[in-house]
């Protein structure tokens, strides 16, 4: 590698301002700090220093989500064979090999695109504000696949990465100022956009002998809801904790989910309380609807354990409501923005069941509202000091 860090020192005199091909810096930048560490380092002043950077943390953050991408190869090539097979029954029953490859056939081109468009815009937005290529969305360009269902056609994803990088980053001022989560305000505008595709109605697994219509299935949570139904008998808890269901591409297996929270935990890069509290508000939420339903049947008595496995739950409350830059920033203000998006999501399951994932909208929504926790909390810090120092 030492002759590649020659040339980039070589021709780096070009791309500095002033230089031949300056506009081009931030491509030379981003090339050169995706191979190596920075080389700009503070040496002295009143800086905080650490040995992480936003390379590091966005690369703990992909490496994290490597399990959850991983099993979405495998169970939409599964989901595929089955719809095509009626024999399939279990995982047991095909090649997982041959389920892993069909998955990926599905997962690539949606995850191209997304790379190709998203990147394009953020080497734009780039250019024109002469700032450095981020490594931000390297974990963007990764969640945005994982939350789509399998047969979104590619020029929507292509639309729904440029809104969420547009409108929900760029025009913030870009990373580290955007008040919404990018990969979410994308989601949530092609849900919004074209809901017959992106709605939890359906999950679609496309048949290699049929791109364009592909087979349709409810997904077990939006079963729940239709058929008003507290159990379903042919759909078991394990399957469902395990991933082997209907789902968007990345949303379904929970221990994938906490293999990656381990991660994230360990390195110091997701909140556990934000997670925590997710979970602790949905189980609190979904108790009370429990205590109010009219007949142990009724959905509104299906159990914190099935909202659990069911949708999205697991992967947002992991990997989209623990985004740094989007969720609260206090302690505190953590617990009560992670609780409050865990309640929120069980409210919009229940109260609206023609969207029944809510995972999504409960986080943009706090989004929103994370900044006015934290000065809350902040506020309250002060008054508690002023008034322990009798100010």
């Amino acid at each position: 590698m030492k002759p590649l860090r020659k040339l980039l020192d070589r021709v780096a005199h070009h791309f500095e301002e002033g230089g031949k091909w300056d506009k081009a810096y931030p491509l030379w930048e981003a090339l050169d700090s995706f191979l190596y560490t920075p080389g700009a380092k503070t040496s002295a002043g009143p800086h905080v220093r650490d040995g992480n950077d936003i390379k590091r943390t966005m690369v703990t953050v992909v490496i994290a989500l490597i399990p959850c991408t991983l099993f979405a190869w495998f169970n939409t090539g599964f989901q595929e064979m089955k719809a095509l097979d009626p024999s399939i029954i279990g995982p047991s029953d095909v090649d997982w090999l041959s389920a892993i490859l069909g998955g990926l056939r599905i997962f690539l081109p949606l995850y191209i695109v997304t790379l190709a468009v998203g990147g394009a815009l953020e080497t734009i937005f780039a250019v024109i504000r002469k700032h450095e290529i981020n490594e931000g969305f390297l974990v963007t360009s990764l969640l945005f696949p994982l939350v789509l269902p399998p047969t979104l056609p590619l020029w929507q994803a292509g639309l729904g990465i440029a809104f969420g990088i547009v409108l929900g980053k760029e025009v913030f001022g870009g990373t580290g100022m955007n008040v919404l989560n990018p990969a979410l305000t994308g989601r949530i505008f092609l849900y919004f956009a074209y809901p017959a595709r992106m709605s939890g109605d359906s999950v679609w697994t496309s048949s290699p002998e049929s791109w364009a219509d592909g087979y349709s299935g409810a997904t077990p949570l939006a079963r729940f809801y239709s058929e008003g139904s507290a159990s379903l008998e042919d759909l078991s808890w394990w399957d469902s904790f395990w991933g082997f269901i209907p789902g968007s591409l990345g949303e379904t297996s929970v221990p994938a989910c906490l293999l990656g929270a381990a991660i994230l935990i360990f390195s110091k890069v997701g909140s556990w309380r934000i997670m925590l509290s997710c979970l602790l508000g949905m189980i609190a939420t979904t108790l009370l609807f429990n205590a109010l339903t009219p007949d142990p049947n009724h959905y509104l008595a299906i159990p914190w354990e099935w909202q659990l496995v069911t949708g999205g739950f697991a992967f947002g409350a992991i990997f989209m409501a623990t985004d740094p830059v989007s969720a609260s920033q206090t302690q505190l203000g953590m617990w009560i923005y992670g609780a409050l998006i865990g309640a929120l999501t069980i409210l919009v399951r229940v109260l609206n069941p023609a969207y029944p994932e809510g995972i999504m909208l409960a986080i943009i929504f706090m989004n929103v509202f994370a900044p006015v926790i934290d000065h809350y909390v902040v506020r309250a810090n002060i008054r508690r000091r002023e008034k322990r120092l009798g100010l």
